[in-house]
């Protein structure tokens, strides 16, 4: 839910966490690797890989936190409007500079919550190959750690019922890597500090992804 400004409530990404686990664990077979990983408290930023329909949801349900994730604005239609809103996501409009869903994300990093962030910005290979500026802007800005998370779910597409889906009651691996500062430690926010962590952080989403690969045998 939102507060009387609009801006997302912890309360909300409760609510949201625990008809994720319910919905996640119902139909799909999650195995969550590294949850202990994301700090038990304080501002953290959830860097998560975007494959599937279901990443956001899975997530919501595996991580040891609730999440308010950045959802672009085309997903807030119908009922799904103020569902959404109520359990504490964020609107954001991609094509513009959107100040209220900045100003939202910043105010959960501010109240010590977790944001989740999709940093390619679109679901597709879900490999961190084009990242952007962004979840930059948010780690330096709002002081907060970058937790790394890859979700691998089946590729097959038997037994697929949407497209974009994993099959159902297929196994999901959900892992969490080692929190890491994405700032260079001088305090700089300037256009070319930001360039410079987006590059740090790809390094290590990428690395983190291969690593989670190689230890599911995805």
């Amino acid at each position: 839910m939102s507060d009387a400004t609009g801006a997302p409530t912890l309360r909300g990404a409760a609510v949201g966490r625990r008809i994720g686990i319910g919905l996640m664990y119902g139909l799909w077979k999650p195995r969550v690797l590294g949850a202990w990983r994301v700090p038990a408290a304080g501002p953290v930023i959830l860097a998560v890989n975007h494959s599937h329909n279901i990443d956001g949801p899975m997530l919501m349900g595996t991580a040891p936190r609730p999440v308010h994730f950045l959802i672009k604005k085309e997903a807030f239609v119908g009922p799904l409007d103020p569902f959404l809103h109520g359990i504490g996501q964020i609107e954001v409009d991609r094509t513009t500079v959107d100040r209220t869903a900045i100003g939202h994300a910043l105010g959960v990093l501010a109240d010590g919550g977790a944001l989740g962030i999709f940093p390619e910005g679109t679901r597709g290979e879900g490999d961190f190959a084009s990242l952007r500026a962004g979840l930059a802007y948010f780690a330096v800005r709002g002081g907060a750690p970058i937790v790394p998370v890859a979700v691998l779910g089946s590729t097959e597409r038997r037994g697929r019922l949407i497209r974009g889906l994993p099959p159902l009651r297929s196994r999901v691996d959900v892992v969490f890597g080692d929190a890491f500062d994405a700032s260079a430690g001088d305090g700089r926010r300037t256009r070319k500090a930001l360039d410079e962590a987006t590059l740090r952080i790809q390094g290590k989403l990428t690395a983190h992804l291969e690593s989670a690969k190689r230890l599911t045998g995805r």
